[in-house]
């Protein structure tokens, strides 16, 4: 897609500092890292969301994300990694083209865990619960 900043960045028509490549998928440094190190994954191909994504290619975007999480870890000497997918503007999704944050983390970083972005559990009840599994699995079907 052309106006796509990602698919220039695959196209090679815009730099980046790539660390990962294969077939499907593409990884390089987030040039607005949130620490250093932070890594976006993205497919080679335009989908705008996970949804969009097919199956296979999701399948080897999970599998690129598998190989790049424990680099990011050892490269940056980190404790460990937070990968996140803004799926969708009002998930903050800023880029649309679907991609994974990679971000070192680091003990007593100060960050907190994804919960912290919520303002903590929702109160629901049970019968709320089963309504929400049956709605979702339906929509599974």
């Amino acid at each position: 897609m052309e106006d796509c900043i990602f698919c220039q960045i695959v196209a090679g028509d815009i730099p980046s500092r790539t660390v990962y490549e294969d077939e499907h998928a593409f990884a390089f440094l987030d040039v607005n890292p949130l620490a250093p190190g932070h890594t976006l994954v993205i497919p080679k191909s335009h989908h705008e969301t996970l949804g969009d994504l097919p199956a296979e290619e999701s399948a080897a975007l999970a599998a690129a994300v598998h190989e790049v999480a424990p680099a990011v870890e050892a490269g940056m000497d980190a404790d460990a990694t937070t990968v996140a997918c803004n799926n969708g503007e009002a998930a903050g999704q800023e880029v649309p083209h679907v991609h994974y944050h990679v971000v070192p983390r680091y003990e007593g970083d100060g960050y907190g865990p994804i919960h912290a972005l919520f303002d903590g559990p929702t109160d629901v009840s049970d019968d709320e619960l089963d309504d929400i599994a049956d709605d979702i699995g339906a929509a599974l079907d």
